[in-house]
């Protein structure tokens, strides 16, 4: 007994030892990436990176963070503010810098090891060339912006480069147990200006569009065609600049007719991606909106601003929340700027100042061309140019595995229009085809060419007044976006910028055109000081979500302008896509209706569930008879509905799984296989043009021979589906019915939220959480009607609130928290605030930042 007592001690103690071990292990793992917030750091230049690391700091930095976990940072001169912001965003961000710069570089399979999925994302975009941009442009750049650009990934090395790779983050060491192994590489000004490549693909252009409508001609032709790609309807939605602010002329356009273009060629590129694909954003509902009111529609008498950029579900957020301030403010150390960072780049993209504030959203211009080539049969390098061989450039990219497969080399070939984009496809059996010369297109857009962006931005965090503003804004060149603008001495202004191409007669950018001669080269680019803009307009405010940004009369004065320059029959136009107008319609009848403004009913707009398209289209169910008493029922009980899509509302919810089953009994039908019906702005608007022709061919279901559906056969069709599908996922009681727990939020962190491992998923993931709006309303969480589910695709990233009569009554959120580390209390804090439309003090002054302060870190030379 007593030798069993010893062993069964002894199998006790092992365990415990194991179990100890395991906790110490997992508390390493979680705990030990977990950056000082507090205290001293004596900053040393890295073991050997002196190379790497031009210059540590010349001073003291201080380092405040606040009980949401933001940085305040004071320093002394400019190359410490940034030096310190890279550094802080690195403490609280690496991870997610880290897997930016992945993407960016089409190398994410150094992060994953070897991955089908993710391989045809690297071909691409290796295949594009993001990187390959980003280099050539920051060898153009200014001795002046790129040591600031140097002194911010000097702070980002200076903190990476001291550290393991577990001791940075999480992801790692687990990634490490796949047999993957990632050696912690110096950040560099490259690096930075990838991720603003990144941005700018998100942001630009109709490549996708062009694709579509290229093969929805071949295969329905172009009258059916039109039918989904219907013009901007500028008699019933609004403008961003209106026709008051411009000089208007008695001459106006028509809607374009498309003329020259391509039809039937192939949606497959580089990589055998499709506009399937999620590197493609397809229907404009992925916008944004923004809005100022001038002193006259406030109760303060001070401008009030508004900005919710709308971008992609992810975990952390996209934002992160700074503030910059040179300690003193003087003319060698001019920032004293708070607002949003991303936290591969420097300074603050969007936010105020002491003296301005500004906000934006996305233009969409048109600056994406495909151009079909043709090929010189006796040598691959060469394209046919004005009847003569030109050459291109090949270039060599190898893609390797983080888990130490056979590196693979593909080639790609670069000619005066861009990249051949449709080169490099994979094939079902994961083999890389090379050279396409068959149906070669090369990919003409602005980002690829060397860019000005980053000394927009740092110029924009300095400007003191509207003319300080718009002279930033002249570098803005890509990706164009809507500025509004309002400062602390009572104006309010709006700026289009961006490098938007002038195209050729002929040439409207909806379809690929031919490319063996100069004929649809791009002329040039619209001026910027011809560029739309507004100064303290007289309506008092001016709003902007992604909606047409001038009407028709600005192209026809351009043209006057600029005729004898670039030819009377080019095309001036802007871009011929806009979101339809939905949430901007309702953001001015809001602005127009609730007055005079506050925050409070700044943050009611914000916050609105309205749906215009709901409104528009339920009025066509109610005559209906369905010869079924329950379903009458449920069409007379909608049809009490406030068109609000609350999340604890049970008419959302059907109304929501009615408008999935529209989109796929109405359109996917006809559209097959080139693309499916999103549910977004556009099919919106179609269809409540379609909903006023009920004979229209669209209505007619192609599945079903020898019958002619019409219009309320398939709203019939849809409405019943919808209800018996509405009850299978949220049961037989409509009591019990909420939109919230079909949409739902749930926050990915890649690439462990996407593991299949439900453990690794819940470390890294939050949500999902039950959320209110939808797709085309204020409140823009976008959904896909072409998806399986209801979930959060899209959202409002932040939400701010700026108060130009007093900065410090300022407020905001984001969507996420702080951190970028799953054990932080800051990693999603403020989940619940954004989604129940609250927001926290966006902190400014020192005193507020004191009466604040959580923490403080001091920064001291080394």
């Amino acid at each position: 007994m007593r030798i069993l007592r010893i062993v069964l001690l002894g199998l006790v103690l092992l365990v415990a030892v194991v179990l100890l071990g395991g906790v110490l292990l997992f508390n390493d793992w979680t705990r030990g990436p977990l950056p000082q917030h507090s205290g001293e750091i004596s900053i040393s230049l890295p073991t050997g990176a002196q190379s790497v690391v031009s210059a540590g700091l010349t001073d003291t930095v201080e380092v405040i963070r606040d009980t949401w976990g933001i940085p305040h940072i004071y320093a002394k001169n400019i190359h410490d503010l940034f030096f310190a912001q890279g550094y802080t965003q690195a403490q609280d961000r690496w991870w997610q810098m880290e897997f930016w710069r992945h993407i960016g570089s089409g190398t994410i399979q150094e992060l994953t090891g070897a991955n089908a999925s993710v391989m045809r994302q690297d071909v691409f975009i290796r295949t594009v060339g993001w990187r390959r941009a980003a280099e050539k442009e920051v060898a153009t750049y200014s001795e002046e912006i790129l040591t600031l650009l140097q002194a911010f990934a000097d702070g980002v090395n200076a903190y990476i480069l001291n550290r393991s790779a577990g001791d940075l983050a999480l992801e790692y060491n687990i990634l490490g147990l796949t047999g993957v192994t990632i050696p912690i590489q110096p950040w560099s000004p490259v690096d930075t200006i990838v991720w603003a490549k990144v941005m700018a693909w998100d942001l630009s252009g109709n490549r996708d569009e062009e694709l579509i409508r290229s093969a929805l001609y071949d295969t329905l032709g172009e009258d059916l065609t039109d039918v989904v790609f219907p013009p901007y309807p500028y008699d019933s939605r609004p403008t961003i600049v209106t026709a008051a602010d411009l000089p208007v002329s008695e001459a106006t356009l028509n809607a374009p007719d498309n003329s020259a273009g391509l039809t039937g060629v192939s949606t497959t590129l580089a990589g055998g991606l499709t506009p399937r694909d999620t590197l493609f954003a397809g229907d404009r509902s992925f916008g944004s909106n923004n809005w100022v009111v001038s002193g006259r529609l406030t109760e303060s008498g001070m401008p009030l601003l508004a900005d919710d950029p709308h971008l992609g579900i992810q975990m952390p957020s996209i934002w992160y929340e700074v503030g910059l301030h040179c300690q003193p403010v003087s003319e060698a150390c001019p920032f004293d700027v708070r607002g949003f960072a991303l936290s591969a780049a420097p300074g603050v993209i969007i936010g105020h100042n002491d003296r301005i504030a500004w906000g934006v959203t996305n233009v969409g211009p048109d600056t994406q061309d495909l151009y079909r080539l043709k090929v010189n049969p006796d040598n691959p390098l060469q394209y046919e140019w004005n009847g003569a061989w030109r050459d291109m450039t090949e270039v060599e990219e190898t893609i390797t595995f983080g888990d130490g497969g056979q590196p693979v080399t593909i080639k790609v070939r670069e000619t005066h229009l861009g990249p051949i984009i449709n080169d490099n496809q994979i094939s079902d059996d994961g083999s890389i085809g090379g050279y396409n010369n068959d149906d070669p297109m090369a990919f003409r857009w602005t980002a690829l060419d060397p860019g000005t962006l980053f000394q927009s931005v740092l110029l924009l965090n300095q400007a003191q007044n509207w003319e300080d503003f718009r002279e930033a804004l002249r570098y803005w060149d890509v990706p164009s976006q809507n500025f509004v603008y309002a400062d602390v001495d009572g104006n309010i202004g709006y700026q289009t910028p961006g490098r938007i191409p002038i195209r050729a007669a002929g040439h409207t950018g909806l379809l690929p055109v031919d490319g063996t001669t100069d004929q649809y080269e791009w002329k040039g680019f619209i001026p910027y000081d011809d560029l739309p803009r507004v100064l303290n307009p007289e309506a008092g405010f001016i709003h902007s979500a992604n909606e047409a940004v001038v009407p028709l009369e600005y192209y026809e004065q351009l043209r006057d302008k600029l005729a004898d320059e670039f030819g009377a029959d080019s095309s001036y136009f802007i871009s011929r896509y806009w979101d339809y107008g939905y949430r901007g319609d309702r953001i001015v009848q809001l602005l127009q209706e609730s007055g005079p403004h506050t925050a409070d009913t700044f943050a009611t707009i914000q916050g609105d569930n309205y749906s215009g398209s709901a409104a528009e289209m339920l009025p066509f169910l109610t005559g209906l008879d369905f010869d079924d008493d329950a379903l009458d029922e449920a069409r007379d009980w909608l049809a009490e509905w406030d068109f609000q899509m609350h999340m604890d509302s049970p008419q959302a919810a059907l109304w929501a799984v009615f408008w999935q089953r529209l989109m796929v009994n109405l359109y996917n039908d006809q559209l097959g296989d080139v693309t499916s019906a999103s549910g977004g702005s556009r099919d919106m608007w179609t269809t409540y043009l379609l909903a006023q022709d009920p004979q229209n061919v669209w209505w007619d279901d192609a599945a079903t021979a020898g019958a002619t559906e019409t219009r309320d056969d398939i709203l019939k069709r849809s409405f019943e589906e919808a209800y018996t599908r509405t009850v299978e996922l949220l049961g037989g009681s409509r009591d019990q019915w909420q939109w919230g727990k079909l949409h739902t939020a749930t926050f990915v962190s890649n690439p462990l939220g996407v593991s299949g491992i439900d453990i690794i998923e819940d470390i890294v993931n939050r949500g999902g959480v039950m959320t209110s709006g939808g797709s085309s309303i204020v409140n823009a969480t976008g959904w896909s009607a072409a998806a399986d589910s209801f979930a959060v695709r899209s959202l409002p990233s932040m939400r701010m609130i700026v108060d130009l009569g007093d900065l410090a009554a300022s407020q905001t959120v984001h969507t996420t928290g702080q951190s970028g580390h799953p054990y932080s209390p800051h990693y999603g804090d403020m989940i619940e605030d954004w989604r129940n439309i609250r927001y926290h003090p966006m902190l400014f002054t020192r005193e507020q930042v004191e009466a604040n302060a959580a923490s403080r870190l001091t920064l001291k030379p080394g």
